[in-house]
């Protein structure tokens, strides 16, 4: 049985040491330096090497310690992290037994189910687990299954991945052109188009497009691709003209290529679900980090490319957003890179792989890549990786492949000891694997400890769908108010009708109608008595600038009010007004509405007869904005750390974990180097104790020789009438050993007082650390909201508008608003 090592951040428990001569697994535990994840991982192992329960047993130790992960599920393995029993009932494992398992055994699911629950708990306990461990994984991070293509686990809307960076385009291009060349290779691949996607005509039109919304900060989505295709915004390509380099018809069927693809019912769950955004996928709303798991078994190849490649690249733009850290931010884990990271193809997918193990160390991000095929894959990218676990392989080529890997990381951190580690993988059998750390000293053999999740092989859709079907239900779409809808609402050119007479310096302007009992989603009945009313409103429209330089807060904010007519002293009830946006789309020069009906219009007041009476509404206005406008953000006092202007909810607690870790790393690294000169001091006393014992072992085994010699020579001198010198030369040495004895006993007193010293030393760090832990943890909740409040002379009034908002009225008065 090997013990429970104490918990600590940042170490994870992996299993224990093995010697593979005697096939025995020793007491001491394997603990892995979360901190050397940033340096990556590869893992490389055949089916039924074990694979699959190390690497779940590293993600269920990230968990615990918090570390956020994306985990990318080519075979639908890694659904088991969400098979977690925390009292390991049979009946939590009845539901998710293979019923031909236990045919197999001759058992009924029932009774299987009971074996299995006993199987885990006895494993669990052979390792030093228990409930309380379970429990404690479980509570540590929000798992999701997301199922990019499908309704089984939570959608993903891939729209978001068109959408333009929220990056300078100009100080980032060469990484933005990385971005948009690897997601035009993977759309190109959705069509099964096999054009080359970085020198055709079709990659070439694909990027450019591309590049010029994102230069403008303008999203895409499959629908401005199409019609960007068959309408470039631009007229030229290289020196030609784009006639002449790609023409309208051969233009026309790659549109009707993707808009083939469009078009599938199928493809529409690729539209639905929560966003591509990384913030999001790493740390649920509430800031608890999340492990989001791709299930993608169930897509065809190329939507396997196109989904990974997408996820990567946005992967990498959100890490460039990042600040640097030496301590682990989160991983990205990929269960199987065979056909994603090939040595001579250059799929979509192997750019920003390369990338991520070329630089997503500085920004503290770890990934740990596994494979079973260990041929085909690029050792030479893999040579950034700084842990190696190699599992037991299916043939002597295997071997030598992934030797040549190891040999190639091995001589990028420096060491060229490769020769032994060959007949030491041979001899490697299930769950035994070998560690390879260049953090470390030397390779560890060890054997992998029991998972703590029930891993009961890949999960089927259905599976997946009964997993997540209370998180599928609550992910909801919520509906924008009419206002907030006005942007999107594509308006029709209005008819030409008659105005109020106003004072042409008062800028008038008219929300457009619904034209039909469709448009409107209700019957409007014109031959029934229905009139349109339009009624005086306010619209007032500014600028709000929010400075604070001690936050790093400088934002302009964009306002737009509709407010009721103001009353004779020029006063709107701006409290009451309604927000709106984009209303210069929504508002028109002249009304819009249906021909045949009667139009009205209500009175104006006096207060807003004139451009001088419209001046006190508008002075009215920059007070209101002026006291009551207030940007709200986060900051943690303790940490210095601000919310960012555009920083979600979600990024901000990653930045105050992050930093609280930091902070929590250093803090721990000084005190362990504190204890260290007291342990060595102790160590130390205990070397010389113990080779004081060693001394007095020997010298009492002399005492005893002496004396037995002496006793000897006593009966000898019976015998011969000898005098009775003898007989007093034995008592002397009889003294001699009592001394010795007692010396020995005293020096094993002193060497067991020093071991308890060693020990309740060891104990006082561990609470010490413990302490550490749960100050930094405290502290990191102690997140609180701040206003920054603007500037008399940073509140701008740009626009001030009589607004007519129109009404349906039927012949009892009732108003009905008639906004389109």
């Amino acid at each position: 049985m090997v013990n429970l090592p104490p918990e600590k951040l940042g170490s994870f428990y992996l299993g224990a040491k093995y010697d593979v001569d005697t096939k025995e697994i020793s007491s001491e535990s394997v603990n892995y330096d979360s901190r050397d994840l940033t340096t990556h991982a590869v893992c490389v192992g055949m089916t039924g090497s074990g694979k699959t329960g190390l690497c779940i047993g590293l993600l269920e130790e990230a968990a615990i310690d918090q570390v956020p992960a994306i985990i990318i599920d080519p075979k639908g393995d890694m659904t088991n992290l969400l098979l977690q029993f925390d009292g390991l009932k049979a009946s939590s494992f009845e539901q998710w037994i293979n019923p031909d398992d236990a045919n197999r055994k001759g058992m009924t699911p029932s009774e299987y189910a009971k074996a299995t629950a006993k199987k885990w708990k006895d494993g669990l306990a052979s390792w030093g687990q228990d409930t309380t461990r379970i429990s404690n994984l479980k509570n540590a991070v929000d798992y999701t299954i997301f199922t990019p293509g499908s309704d089984s686990g939570i959608p993903i809307n891939i729209m978001g991945s068109f959408a333009a960076p929220k990056l300078e385009f100009d100080e980032h291009s060469e990484m933005l052109r990385e971005r948009i060349q690897g997601t035009v290779a993977a759309l190109l691949g959705m069509i099964q188009s096999k054009v080359d996607p970085v020198r055709s005509r079709e990659g070439i039109l694909l990027a450019n497009l591309f590049e010029h919304h994102w230069k403008n900060k303008e999203d895409l989505d499959i629908t401005k691709i199409i019609k960007g295709i068959q309408s470039p915004p631009f007229s030229q390509l290289g020196v030609f003209d784009i006639e002449t380099f790609f023409p309208q018809k051969d233009r026309f069927d790659l549109a009707m290529a993707f808009n083939t693809l469009v078009a599938s019912p199928q493809f529409q769950y690729w539209l639905q679900g929560e966003s591509l955004d990384i913030d999001k996928i790493y740390f649920t709303p509430e800031g608890k980090p999340r492990h989001s798991i791709f299930y993608i078994a169930h897509l065809t190849e190329s939507e396997r490319m196109f989904f990974v490649t997408l996820l990567l690249n946005s992967l990498i733009t959100w890490m460039r957003a990042q600040s640097g850290t030496s301590s682990l931010r989160s991983l990205l884990y990929f269960d199987e890179i065979y056909g994603y990271f090939p040595p001579t193809a250059e799929p979509p997918s192997k750019k920003p792989l390369l990338t991520i193990l070329k630089q997503a160390r500085a920004y503290g991000v770890g990934a740990v890549l596994v494979t079973q095929n260990p041929v085909d894959i690029d050792y030479k990218g893999l040579a950034n990786a700084g842990t190696w676990f190699i599992g037991k392989m299916q043939t002597d080529r295997d071997k030598k492949r992934v030797l040549a890997g190891l040999e190639g990381a091995m001589a990028e951190a420096g060491s060229s000891e490769v020769k032994n580690l060959s007949k030491l993988i041979s001899s490697l059998d299930s769950r035994v694997f070998l560690l390879h750390n260049v953090h470390e000293d030397r390779p560890v053999v060890y054997h992998t400890r029991w998972a703590m999740s029930y891993l009961r092989g890949p999960l089927t859709r259905p599976q997946v769908k009964s997993l997540m079907t209370e998180k599928r239900n609550k992910s909801q779409q919520v509906r924008s108010s009419i206002f907030e809808e006005a942007a999107e609402i594509s308006l029709e050119a209005p008819p030409k009708a008659y105005p109020p007479s106003i004072d042409p310096s008062i800028d008038q302007r008219f929300f457009a109608v619904w034209k039909s009992s469709s448009e409107a989603g209700m019957e409007i009945n014109l031959m029934d008595g229905y009139s349109l009313d339009y009624e005086a409103q306010i619209l007032a429209a500014g600028k709000v600038r929010y400075f604070n330089n001690k936050r790093g807060v400088d934002e302009v904010e964009e306002v737009a009010f509709l407010a009721g007519t103001p009353d004779d002293f020029g006063r709107s009830d701006w409290a009451e007004a309604k927000k709106v946006k984009s209303w210069e789309k929504a508002l028109h020069q002249e009304p819009d509405h249906p021909d045949n009906v009667l139009v009205s219009y209500g009175n104006l007041p006096a207060s807003m007869n004139t451009a001088k009476e419209m001046k006190a509404v508008e002075k009215g206005f920059s007070d209101w904005l002026y006291q009551n406008m207030r940007m709200v953000i986060l900051e943690h006092e303790d940490l210095e750390v601000n919310q960012k202007v555009g920083e979600s909810k979600e990024a901000f607690r990653q930045r105050v974990q992050l930093a609280a870790r930091e902070k929590r790393d250093l803090e721990m690294d000084k005190l362990a180097e504190r204890f260290e000169k007291k342990f060595e001091g102790i160590a130390e006393k205990i070397r010389k104790g113990e080779q004081d014992l060693e001394e007095a072992e020997a010298d009492l085994r002399d005492r005893r020789t002496a004396e037995m010699i002496g006793m000897a020579e006593t009966i000898f001198s019976v015998f011969v009438k000898r005098k009775s010198r003898s007989v007093s030369a034995s008592a002397t040495k009889s003294r001699m050993k009592r001394k010795a004895k007692m010396k020995k006993a005293e020096e094993l007193e002193d060497l067991e007082v020093l071991q308890q010293k060693y020990d309740e030393l060891e104990a006082e760090m561990e609470e010490k650390m413990e302490e550490i832990k749960s100050k930094w943890d405290m502290i990191t909740n102690e997140i609180k909201e701040t206003e920054v409040k603007p500037r008399r002379s940073d509140v701008k009034v740009e626009n001030l508008i009589l607004a007519w908002h129109p009404y349906w009225t039927n012949k009892a008065g009732e108003k009905t608003s008639a906004l389109k």
